[in-house]
């Protein structure tokens, strides 16, 4: 084994093949060591957030080291069937480096009975093992930037079916008309770790597809229940709360609020429970109407609070202080001067629905409650339980970033800092990057005057991701990823922001420019002995 850093909350240990992988994650599973939180397994990985005060990185290497890894795993005697239209863009591209014809890739495709080894990427997509080795294809060298969902495809060792429109690099041989992922049912993916999983033409078989459920509408609000209409929202606003942990099994990260900061002082001014569900704003311009009592609290980057009442008088009001408000008041936020993205909260919370156990809005896996847009009307809760005093003494944890500024981030160096260059190590450190209109929940795109540099084209295999880890790309231009990332990725990794200065990357507005800080050298992770 060999374990590396990942931040100062997470390490990678990286085993010799994917058997050895899930025979440490089966070993975890049955006897876990304290402290460990989430495990990410990947194609020959095993990626481990851990909670510091409890056990220290090393501590845990130590504990790990002497695992039995022999172990296989018994198959699951669940077995999925998943009708194939063989139509691939890809499909002759893969005869052709396959050296067979496209009739022979479609026999020795359905012939297979593959394992869902581990999810990753997006929710509901498993990585398929155990298929006939002579359909080992490479990626394709250009990804493609959409790819319909349904679309059956293969990739090194591995096959698999994509459960939504998303970019992708694989071999697309075929579609499905199944819903791979579906929150409706109990689980939302169709593909589970262990399943096995045929797949059948359906130009030969004849199949019955099974019809969805057809989404069911949500109660209408009664006009005479507390609730706020949303008037304006130049940019849609996401219901988060401290984020989604325990589903990663299904391919679902935790997403959640980009500043944790923020997200909790706007509940401690209106004195509402840890982690009840806030509004998050990205660069305001938000307006609503209320149509009762009620209390908001407003912070993050600081945006201008006009009150405007029902006799049409204007007040202002401020960030990080409570705010009264009555029925018929419509309240506008402007635009932050500083940061990027503030945080509403009402005493009471709002009546949110929560969706795989939080109120979380994934934007990348489309997971949670809807985005929240102009002519929207949102309930608020009438409970007063567990409600405390409002705080009027809350105030930024630093200083917001504008656009055009500096702003220097903590990094921890790995898993792969090994993968570069001193060049491309020495360019990670040592020039500024600028944040490009491209950015978003899932990862703010970068963009600096030379490329980081690697020491060859070589292809890592899948493995898990943490949120703040900076990947790079064959362009050398790297992406920092936010709280909605894909759960694996197959770019290097070269460092990742430390926790502490996460919330700062959650605020970094366009074209500020960041710089890049390690703490530490990169080093291999030594185990602790007993």
């Amino acid at each position: 084994m060999r374990f590396l850093p990942v931040s100062l909350t997470t390490i990678l240990v990286e085993l010799a093949d994917l058997d050895e992988t899930l025979a440490l994650f089966a070993s975890l599973q049955a006897d876990p060591v304290p402290g460990i939180e989430e495990m990410v397994p990947a194609a020959r990985t095993l990626m481990i957030r851990f909670r510091p005060e409890t056990v220290s990185a090393e501590a845990l290497a130590g504990a790990i080291a002497g695992r039995d890894l022999s172990a296989k795993i018994p198959p699951s005697d669940k077995l999925v069937e998943i009708p194939v239209s063989y139509d691939g863009e890809d499909l002759g591209d893969v005869a052709e480096l396959t050296g067979m014809s496209v009739e022979e890739v479609i026999r020795r495709h359905t012939d297979s009975t593959f394992t869902v080894a581990f999810c990753g990427f997006a929710p509901g997509f498993g990585y398929l093992v155990g298929g006939d080795p002579k359909l080992h294809v490479p990626r394709r060298k250009s990804p493609r930037t959409r790819i319909p969902a349904g679309s059956v495809a293969l990739a090194g060792a591995f096959s698999g079916v994509y459960p939504q429109n998303s970019p992708g690099g694989w071999q697309l041989i075929g579609s499905t008309p199944l819903k791979m992922w579906d929150i409706s049912r109990d689980p939302g993916a169709l593909f589970q770790p262990g399943y096995r999983v045929r797949f059948v033409d359906m130009a030969k078989v004849k199949t019955v597809i099974p019809v969805a459920a057809p989404k069911v509408a949500p109660e209408p609000i009664p006009a005479d229940a507390p609730q706020i209409k949303i008037l304006a929202a130049p940019m849609p606003a996401v219901f988060q709360d401290l984020g989604r942990f325990g589903q990663t099994g299904q391919g679902v990260s935790a997403s959640g609020a980009l500043d944790r900061g923020s997200f909790n002082a706007a509940n401690r001014i209106v004195g509402n429970p840890f982690n009840t569900p806030a509004l998050e704003l990205t660069l305001g311009g938000f307006s609503f109407e209320v149509n009762c009592r009620t209390v908001i609290g407003l912070a993050g980057a600081p945006c201008p609070i006009t009150i405007r009442d029902t006799f049409g008088k204007v007040i202002e009001a401020q960030p990080y202080q409570p705010v009264s408000l009555e029925a018929g008041d419509v309240v506008t936020l402007g635009h932050p001067s500083r940061g990027m993205r503030s945080y509403l909260a009402v005493r009471g919370g709002f009546d949110v629905k929560p969706v795989l156990g939080s109120a979380a809005t994934d934007t990348l896996a489309v997971v949670g409650p809807e985005p929240v847009t102009a002519g929207t009307v949102l309930a608020l809760r009438k409970s007063s339980d567990g409600l405390s005093a409002v705080s009027i003494d809350e105030t930024p944890a630093f200083d917001f970033p504008a656009s055009g500024e500096d702003v220097v981030l903590d990094v921890v160096l790995g898993p792969r800092t090994d993968w570069f260059t001193k060049k491309g190590l020495e360019t990670l450190t040592a020039q500024s990057f600028q944040v490009t209109p491209q950015s978003s929940r899932v990862g703010i795109r970068l963009a600096g005057e030379t490329a980081i540099e690697r020491k060859d084209s070589a292809e890592l295999p899948s493995e898990g991701t943490a949120t703040g880890a900076i990947q790079v790309p064959h362009s050398g231009q790297p992406v920092l990823f936010l709280a909605d990332h894909p759960l694996t990725g197959g770019y290097p990794v070269i460092g990742a922001v430390a926790e502490h200065h996460l919330d700062l990357a959650g605020q970094i507005p366009i074209h500020a420019m960041i710089r890049f800080r390690p703490i530490r050298p990169f080093a291999d992770i030594a185990p602790e002995q007993k």
